[in-house]
């Protein structure tokens, strides 16, 4: 991902309100299943990590794009972006690289 498609995809998500939130009991198998089918039905996903978490969300983040084979478009304070293009519904256009 190049840094103008990052830039891009940062903008849509400033729009966006956290659809999921990960809180005490950190990255449980459950919510990585959850962010992985959310993925189905949109391509730009931004999630909270509560003040009760303990981990670190650079590293949460790291975990679950591994586990959702998407990527991470920005970690900001608690803040975390993922990106995951949909071969069959594109919504997201991307700028040329």
């Amino acid at each position: 991902m190049t840094s103008k498609q990052r830039a891009y995809l940062k903008s849509l998500a400033s729009t966006l309100e956290p659809i999921f939130q990960i809180g005490k009991s950190s990255l449980t198998p459950e919510v990585t299943e959850a962010i992985g089918e959310a993925f189905n039905k949109r391509e730009l996903i931004k999630i909270s990590v509560l003040k009760n978490c303990l981990d670190d969300p650079k590293e949460i983040a790291e975990m679950v794009a591994e586990r959702t084979h998407s990527q991470v478009v920005h970690v900001i304070g608690k803040k975390i972006v993922l990106y995951k293009e949909n071969k069959d519904n594109k919504k997201i256009i991307l700028p040329e690289k």
